[in-house]
């Protein structure tokens, strides 16, 4: 009881430190993107993972997501909390940052329900539509996030957009099988316009294989058009050879951006 009331303390002394401008910046400055991303990713780590409650916690992908880690890790092994936390990897990056932080490394055969998962996005519309895989690992997140009572996504100022692609002009990723990448890549460009690329690699000769051992297509859908996006993620499922799509529509609970000026802006899923 103690020790929960110090941590909740120090939250407060934190939460102020975070939504607070003027205790941290002035208002003519401007903080980097990585305090920005520590910010966002800190701030969603103090509300969702508590002491005594949350037992089971997916962890996802990104640079967002070490500073996740490296707060849940401090709270951890510095305040002595959180120790039959179990976390659930998204990725081979999210698995190797759990084991690197000394944490309880979990898997959906034995932990298929989650109490949150905490993960990243490449852009994040005013509806609360993310686009996420800019990594790579779009189907692992969205797999661990649809089994999460809350999805909590973390970012910086740069990934929040009134509309899908106002920031992240790189399209939807969307992994497919090898097989059907060529025609896949046609199927999609009649049936919504713009341009889908394979993603090649920049180390190796040919394109980046996923975790899974799949291609990723790129999809660079046409500016300014509007798409329904639940109806496009839906239409794009079900081309033959699709095995996941970057679209994550309706999935996320609340997003934590971190901004330029210090302060940490929530967004919430309207009911």
């Amino acid at each position: 009881m103690l020790l929960s009331l110090v941590r909740r303390s120090r939250c407060l002394i934190s939460s102020s430190r975070i939504f607070s401008t003027t205790s941290t910046v002035k208002m003519s400055e401007t903080i980097s993107l990585d305090q920005a991303k520590k910010r966002a990713a800190c701030a969603a780590v103090e509300e969702w993972i508590i002491e005594g409650e949350t037992k089971i916690v997916g962890i996802g992908s990104g640079s967002t997501i070490v500073y996740a880690v490296e707060r849940i890790a401090e709270r951890v092994w510095k305040d002595g909390e959180l120790s039959d936390l179990i976390c659930v990897p998204t990725s081979f990056q999210a698995r190797s940052l759990i084991l690197d932080h000394n944490l309880n490394l979990g898997d959906l055969d034995r932990n298929p329900i989650l109490d949150v998962a905490i993960d990243g996005a490449d852009e994040v519309d005013s509806r609360m539509v993310c686009i996420k895989g800019g990594g790579g690992c779009l189907m692992q997140e969205k797999i661990v996030a649809s089994c999460a009572k809350r999805f909590v996504v973390v970012a910086d100022y740069t990934k929040k957009s009134l509309r899908l692609g106002e920031q992240w002009c790189k399209g939807v990723p969307i992994e497919v099988a090898p097989i059907a990448h060529v025609p896949v890549k046609l199927k999609i460009e009649a049936m919504f316009g713009g341009e889908a690329q394979i993603r090649l690699a920049t180390a190796k000769a040919g394109p980046i294989v996923t975790d899974n051992g799949n291609f990723l297509l790129d999809w660079k859908f046409v500016a300014k058009r509007e798409y329904d996006w639940d109806e496009v993620n839906r239409a794009i499922k079900m081309i033959p050879g699709v095995m996941e799509t970057g679209l994550f529509v309706g999935m996320a609970h609340k997003c934590y951006f971190g901004m330029a000026d210090g302060n940490v802006k929530v967004q919430v899923k309207s009911k």
